[in-house]
């Protein structure tokens, strides 16, 4: 036997004894998608595991959902796509529709991001649990009920048979997320997509939804496809990594390893973005209040003393905000902290005057905002000014920019027309946006600019404070770093003060200078940033520091020796 035969007989041995390599659930192969003659998916590939988790990350319009779509092939009217996606050795884009759609829904489950547009609001959870009950193939109702029940109870929905009889108004945003996730793993999928499937809650309820997802993955054997553009997020809970920016992958590989060194500009800009991450990263711009803050003996801009504030529900009387005091030093940040139902929303239209306390009073640079008629009030309001949530309904759309941002000087009756143009374009430059875009409407803006423009609007007044509500929950990351950076700036020249309400405690960490945690319409907890964040006393605080992603820097989160102290502290009381 020639000396070739021997190597080509050894390594013919060693390949049928070496372990076979299990065959991944899902490979994506040059994936490309496009609508007409543009192209926003290019040449994507990457393989996910049986049994493993897989994020695909990026801002809006870097191709997630249309990757994801492309797999559960639900896309658009228009779209083309090209390339190989194999789903358990099935060619999913060369399948007929009528041997693929058996796959979506059984063997492909799905969990869309808003659980609000997703559930039909005239009719109740049950009879939309028993429709997806179909895809079980059993044919007694009351087998399917059971069944429904029993999912319901093992994703943590604590009275099942109240949420299958309840319409969706009335659950939760977190319960709403748990009926979608318990309906998509019902009929057992082998692969499970989430997209962006915590983007609209509260921390805490964010972690709980994906602890769900990370038991029920591991219990059940599924495949998790997360699409999130948190990179904080994905490393907690995924295994790989698929880096998107406009459709490209920009790097994919292990989480550990692309997140601890990433290779590539671009997520090393979502590192820098995530506020969890870099917790210290606008310190110089926030330094201006906090010597505010230490100098003492002025009057604070604030003053919130014992309000209280109730409604008639149901003809029940619900305590919103209860015994509620806090102040704000001139030219600082001051956040309002809790989970949905805290009382926050509530506490931030008193402050505004849109209601009216039971008891308790609230004065503004010495103006008392509690007493006074709603015509009376329009001259303080000239000095304080609301940001809303969703830069996405909060304009106008058939409004130009200009006309947007020129409302408030004409309703005041400011200036003259020449002056109100000049105060219109000094807002626009102050928040980074050029004069081109004084003839567009909302719908040719990108979020960020929408936000940027609502920013704008409420600083034409030259107010002396703005409250924010939840300014940047509807923006990517990246996209929020630039809005915080835009708003500490303005705060450090102009000396704004600001309220800051919101459920992100790693944003929280980097923009305010004090903070008031909120829970069950009371203050629980209250101080500098630095002394709630890194030594809270009471156990809700920690609940809601613990869910901030692990990523999050030491400074930002705690020791799980230091939770369990704290909670054993308060056991024992």
């Amino acid at each position: 036997m020639a000396p070739q035969d021997r190597l080509t007989s050894t390594l013919t041995r060693l390949e049928i004894n070496a372990p076979q390599r299990p065959a991944p659930v899902l490979r994506v192969d040059g994936l490309s998608v496009r609508y007409g003659p543009q192209e926003v998916v290019s040449d994507v590939g990457f393989e996910l595991g049986r049994g493993k988790s897989l994020a695909l990350i990026g801002e809006s319009g870097s191709g997630k959902s249309t990757i994801a779509r492309a797999v559960l092939r639900l896309l658009a009217g228009g779209a083309h796509a090209t390339g190989r996606v194999t789903f358990d050795d099935k060619d999913v884009l060369g399948l007929p529709e009528r041997l693929f759609r058996p796959l979506r829904g059984r063997a492909i489950g799905f969990v869309p991001q808003d659980p609000g547009n997703s559930l039909n609001p005239v009719r109740t959870i049950g009879a939309q649990a028993m429709e997806a009950a179909v895809l079980l193939d059993e044919a007694d109702k009351a087998t399917r009920k059971r069944l429904i029940l029993e999912m319901f109870a093992q994703v943590g929905l604590d009275n099942p048979q109240r949420v299958y009889d309840s319409y969706p108004h009335q659950l939760s945003g977190g319960m709403l997320q748990r009926v979608l996730i318990g309906l998509a793993v019902l009929p057992r999928p082998s692969l499970l997509i989430a997209d962006e499937p915590t983007s609209a809650l509260d921390v805490t309820i964010q972690k709980r939804i994906l602890d769900l997802l990370s038991r029920l993955q591991q219990e059940l054997d599924i495949s998790l496809l997360l699409i999130t553009h948190d990179l904080a997020i994905a490393a907690e809970r995924t295994d790989s990594l698929v880096v998107l920016k406009n459709g490209v992958v920009q790097e994919s590989g292990s989480t550990s390893a692309v997140f601890s060194s990433p290779a590539s500009d671009y997520a090393r800009k979502l590192h820098a973005d995530v506020p969890a991450l870099n917790p210290d990263r606008y310190a110089r711009l926030r330094d201006p209040g906090f010597r505010s803050l230490n100098t003492g003996g002025k009057p604070p801009k604030i003053n919130v003393s014992a309000v209280t504030k109730t409604f008639a529900v149901d003809g029940k009387v619900l305590t919103a905000v209860d015994d509620v005091s806090f102040t704000v030093a001139a030219g600082t940040t001051h956040a309002l902290v809790g989970e949905s139902g805290s009382g926050k929303t509530t506490a931030i239209r008193l402050l505004l005057g849109l209601e009216q306390p039971d008891g308790g009073k609230i004065t503004v640079a010495g103006d008392q905002v509690t007493g006074r008629s709603r015509q009376s009030l329009r001259s303080m309001w000239r000095h304080l000014q609301l940001v809303y949530q969703n830069p996405f309904t909060s304009l106008d759309p058939t409004w130009k920019v200009e006309q947007l941002v020129r409302e408030p000087l004409d309703r005041f009756k400011i200036g003259a027309a020449k002056e109100r143009v000049k105060r219109v374009r000094e807002a626009l430059a102050n928040v980074g946006l050029g004069e081109h875009l004084l003839s567009r409407k909302p719908e040719a803006l990108s979020g960020g600019q929408r936000q940027r423009v609502a920013i704008a609007r409420a600083l034409v007044l030259k107010p002396d404070v703005i409250v924010l509500d939840e300014p940047t929950s509807a923006l990517d990351v990246s996209v929020q770093a630039d809005i915080v950076e835009v708003l500490l700036s303005l705060q450090a020249n102009l000396g704004l003060t600001y309220v800051f309400v919101s459920h992100d405690l790693a944003l929280v960490r980097q923009l305010a200078h004090t903070v008031s945690v909120m829970q069950r319409g009371r203050i629980v907890e209250e101080g500098t940033i630095a002394d709630v964040f890194d030594n809270p006393q009471q156990p809700y605080t920690v609940s809601l520091l613990k869910s901030i992603p692990s990523g999050a820097a030491p400074s930002a989160r705690l020791s799980n020796r230091q939770a369990r102290r704290i909670i054993n502290q308060e056991q024992i009381a």
